[in-house]
């Protein structure tokens, strides 16, 4: 017996049995049902053959100070195993589970009592299996409480003659002993652990497995609290997120009678009608921002403290804690999912020029973004009507500067912390001040000299043509933002195939993002895979011509603003691949200007 968890061997059964009294909390079994039929056939053979099927890991809560002194026993949550129990609840209950559309369906195994051996003793039940009079169609059927053996046996022997009755009770019993097959539980102690503690259990006894993520612990501890309504919070958040990516799916929401009468119902209504794809949060991002919004703190283990109740200060649990946080971190989702608040908010980031979704580069840096808009609307030491402005010019600093990349949720923790104690304004000014010169002109044109068209200054550079409604190459009047948002295409300003051709065959160099800009379908085609100092010189000529082969610039004048308007140097009119290079390095120093007077007036 450890001092920090325990370790039990339980049957198939008994672990049942402690879902079904609550005595073990699975708050997954409300969420989609990641497992795929086979995956549970799977695990049904697994367990009829005796072979291992890895550890449940539980959580204890910790014990819970209440107001009048005495103390409340802490729950026991499964924080890891949710998909196997859900699968044997599916398979040997009969329990419907959600797919992955939030529809409710029991996943049937049968069983092939006489299996030979080039056959499977399981499958997920289908067309042909209940057409088979070989196979039991649903094994659940066998483990309910009102199972009727003698007649189960006496019609199927009827229908397969050639089998008796008691080489039928054989193999029924071989399938009904699996409820006495043994699992091993791990119990934590959370008083005794810490959520990097537990992280790191999970991760050695469960190495094959997915990562465990704090937001999902967070959510299990949501959802696990019924008294507080942890568990339609759970919901409110599962079901936003859910309903942001598909509004087509609002008509089965609203079939959840209980979730429909709270006032999370009536808050996000309005994504039935929403087809936006900047920002689609998923229930980590939602949880993110609804925590962050309410507390200067960026970390989800503080979260989970804070929802057991923890009391940072003496280090007690305390009922009023936990009850507080349910509250505010209630208040957060609303918050976030506030339709005003929402739109706004997405608002400014297209007005900033992020009008696509392929400009994104962070989803927790959009998250931070968020955060701060919904705390500035709140702090009444900031002028409302300028609240947009701050968070266009955070959140194009953060994507510039990479912010949150590296340890994010250190950053934001410390970005929260700065502006409680020194105000949003003075923070912002001060971290403005490592923006000098040295970033500007050095840094930023380093940042540019990359392949990546998921580039942050690259997307940023990008967002800056939308801004300040930059033509595209070549054609005055039709908008650089246009071809973002319609499907434009990425042209090589110095060709591919043409840089290839004359040696230079390293991918990282001719698709240096410099060389990149977004041209129409017309104006890609005839462009083609010309040399620059050919295609450029074309649409001079044009304007003394009148023969309009490449865009419709009129004037040198024309030409000029347009190169400039898409950072492109004038002298590539004679340029060759010889002078590919100096093009890049010409072009970056271009870039990081227009970004440079891109954020300044933000």
């Amino acid at each position: 017996m450890s001092e920090k968890y325990s370790v039990h061997d339980y049957t198939v059964e008994q672990i049942l049995n402690f879902i079904k009294s609550n005595e073990i909390a699975i708050p997954e079994i409300q969420r989609p049902f990641v497992w795929k039929g086979k995956q549970v056939r799977d695990l049904v053979d697994s367990l009829y053959k005796g072979y291992p099927t890895g550890y449940i890991i539980v959580s204890k809560s910790p014990d819970l100070k209440l107001k009048d002194g005495t103390t409340a026993v802490g729950k026991k949550i499964m924080i890891d195993g949710q998909q196997r129990v859900t699968a044997m609840m599916t398979a040997f209950s009969g329990l419907e589970v959600f797919n992955a559309d939030f529809e409710k369906k029991h996943i049937a195994i049968a069983y092939n009592p006489f299996a030979k051996n080039d056959e499977e003793s399981f499958a997920v039940q289908d067309n042909a299996i209940l057409k088979d009079k070989k196979w039991i169609p649903d094994i659940s059927v066998i483990f309910q409480t009102t199972f009727d053996s003698f007649s189960f046996v006496q019609d199927f022997c009827e229908a397969n003659p050639e089998i008796t009755p008691k080489e039928f009770n054989q193999q029924i019993q071989k399938l009904f002993d699996i409820k006495n097959r043994k699992l091993g539980v791990i119990e934590l102690f959370d008083k005794e652990l810490s959520i990097d503690e537990v992280t790191e259990i999970f991760i050695r006894i469960n190495s094959q497995g997915t990562k465990l993520n704090q937001a999902d612990f967070a959510m299990s501890r949501i959802a696990a609290n019924e008294k507080y309504g942890g568990n339609m919070l759970r919901k409110a958040i599962d079901y936003f997120s859910h309903l942001a990516v598909d509004p087509k799916w609002y008509p089965e929401m609203t079939k959840d009678e209980d979730f429909a009468k709270t006032d999370y119902a009536s808050k996000l209504k309005w994504l039935k009608d929403d087809n936006e794809d900047i920002y689609d949060p998923d229930y980590s991002d939602m949880l993110r921002v609804a925590f962050m919004s309410q507390y200067p703190r960026g970390k989800m283990k503080d979260l989970v403290s804070l929802l057991q109740g923890r009391d940072f200060e003496t280090k007690d649990f305390k009922e009023s804690i936990a009850e507080e946080t349910f509250k505010n971190l209630s208040v957060g989702v609303l918050d976030f999912m506030n339709e005003y608040n929402f739109k706004q908010f997405i608002l400014a980031i297209k007005d900033a020029g992020f009008i696509s979704k392929k400009l994104i580069t962070s989803g927790i840096t959009l998250d931070f973004a968020y955060t701060l808009y919904l705390r500035l609307l709140k702090d009444s030491s900031i002028d409302k009507t300028k609240v947009k402005n701050y968070v266009q010019r955070w959140y194009a600093m953060s994507t510039l500067t990479g912010r949150y990349i590296s340890s994010p949720e250190s950053a934001m923790d410390q970005d929260l912390r700065r502006i409680k104690e020194k105000g949003f304004l003075p923070w912002l000014d001060e971290v403005e001040k490592t923006l000098g010169d040295t970033f500007w002109n050095v840094e930023l044109v380093q940042n540019l000299e990359t392949s990546s068209v998921n580039s942050p200054a690259l997307c940023v550079f990008w967002a800056a043509c939308c801004r300040d409604g930059s033509d595209s190459l070549f054609n005055e009047g039709s908008k650089f933002a246009n071809l973002i948002t319609t499907m434009g295409d990425v042209h090589h300003i110095f060709p591919k195939q043409y840089l290839i051709d004359n040696g230079v065959k390293d991918k990282a160099k001719y698709n240096q993002v410099a060389n990149f800009t977004y041209l129409d379908t017309t104006t890609n085609i005839a462009v083609s895979d010309d040399e620059p100092c050919q295609y450029f010189s074309k649409v001079w000529n044009q304007c003394e011509t009148g023969n309009y082969v490449i865009g419709n610039l009129k004037s040198e004048e024309a030409i000029r603003k347009n190169l400039a308007d898409n950072c492109i140097p004038v002298e590539i009119k004679n340029w060759t691949f010889e002078k590919y290079e100096e093009f890049l390095n010409a072009r970056r120093k271009l870039m990081a200007t227009k970004i440079k007077a891109y954020y300044e007036k933000l």
